[in-house]
């Protein structure tokens, strides 16, 4: 007769509570029977303009506390990355490529920004001050009178922004939940992560173990803070507060399953339209945590948005690392055994 798991599954379920892989059925396997669909993000990036709408959402409604409002002198993006106190962070990439293109980052350390200041309502490209179109009379070549002229009307190479907002995957297998030990992390009936804060022991064993960086202590008083999805919002039937916040619908909330379907048709809308870069990231259950429950549409690689290009969950290889650890101390123990036989009497 098949045994049962912890979770209560029978032994032909068990393989759901693998490491790693596939996993249909997240919340059964931890103990949800009657579970609701798995809800998550499906994050468009082509259509963020940066507003940052949903980083002040998710602090005000979560109540995060400020994160410092250094300003970084390098970009637009002052929160530089998630953490304990930035459970939304929207990412600004500058590049000098047109939308459909690929180039990795562009540095800008050989432009004197004072001697192309002072060039400004100079240039032939440029009209003059406060200006938004060339005159009828000076309108450069493939530019109507009166109108805005191209992008690059004299060959230059424009730039690009690229924005993204990132934020906890909601890993299928979540590594930072394995190794807690505590209980403070754990798997809602939504399929999400959620830590609880009033157990969390500070052990910090959980921020090395994300693949993605995102787990984060604070500072104060060591506990780990991310984000939860709104948990409690979710509870009485409200999306996230970032997703509502959203103007452009870049962060799309919903089953998990048609965020998917909309994802893939949204790829296949922008290479018919010649943004060949387009590329969904983390969507997949076949990859090395299962597929995430937060994945995006990217416009590059996942480096140039200072994502791992292929993550693998931390806690994967620990039956095979505790296996090798019980033969090496087997071993060790037999060869002192043996050496102490063999000791002259």
């Amino acid at each position: 007769m098949s045994g049962t798991t912890r979770h209560g599954t029978s032994g032909d379920e068990a393989h759901r509570n693998l490491l790693y892989g596939p996993e249909p059925d997240v919340a059964g396997a931890a103990g949800y029977p009657d579970a609701p669909a798995r809800m998550g993000f499906f994050t468009d990036t082509s259509v963020c303009i940066g507003c940052k709408a949903c980083e002040v959402a998710c602090k005000e409604w979560n109540a995060v506390p400020e994160d410092g409002l250094e300003l970084t002198g390098m970009s637009y993006d002052n929160t530089q990355g998630l953490g304990a106190d930035t459970w939304r962070h929207v990412a600004f990439i500058e590049q000098r490529k047109p939308f459909g293109g690929q180039e990795p980052g562009v540095a800008h350390d050989d432009v004197d920004v004072f001697a192309a200041a002072s060039r400004l309502g100079t240039d032939a490209a440029s009209p003059g001050p406060g200006a938004t179109a060339p005159r009828p009379d000076e309108a450069p070549p493939g530019a109507p009178a009166g109108e805005i002229s191209p992008v690059s009307p004299d060959g230059r190479t424009e730039l690009r922004w690229l924005m993204a907002s990132d934020v906890c995957k909601h890993c299928t297998h979540a590594a930072c939940l394995d190794v807690c030990p505590t209980g403070s992390l754990f798997r809602t009936e939504f399929g999400t992560v959620v830590v609880q804060e009033d157990i969390c022991n500070g052990c910090g064993y959980c921020v090395p173990a994300c693949p993605y960086g995102v787990i984060d202590q604070r500072k104060d008083d060591g506990r780990v803070w991310k984000c939860t999805l709104c948990y409690d919002r979710l509870g009485v039937g409200m999306e996230p507060a970032c997703a509502k916040a959203c103007p452009t619908e870049s962060i799309q909330f919903g089953p998990l399953d048609e965020l998917r379907e909309r994802a893939e048709a949204r790829v296949g809308q922008l290479h018919a339209a010649g943004v060949t870069d387009a590329r969904l990231y983390g969507e997949s259950p076949d990859d090395g945590v299962g597929g995430d429950g937060a994945f995006f549409l990217l416009l590059d690689e996942p480096e140039v948005y200072g994502l791992p290009p292929d993550p693998q969950v931390t806690t994967r290889d620990l039956p095979d690392m505790w296996r090798h650890a019980a033969l090496a101390a087997v071993s060790l123990t037999a060869l002192a055994v043996g050496s102490f036989l063999r000791r002259p009497r």
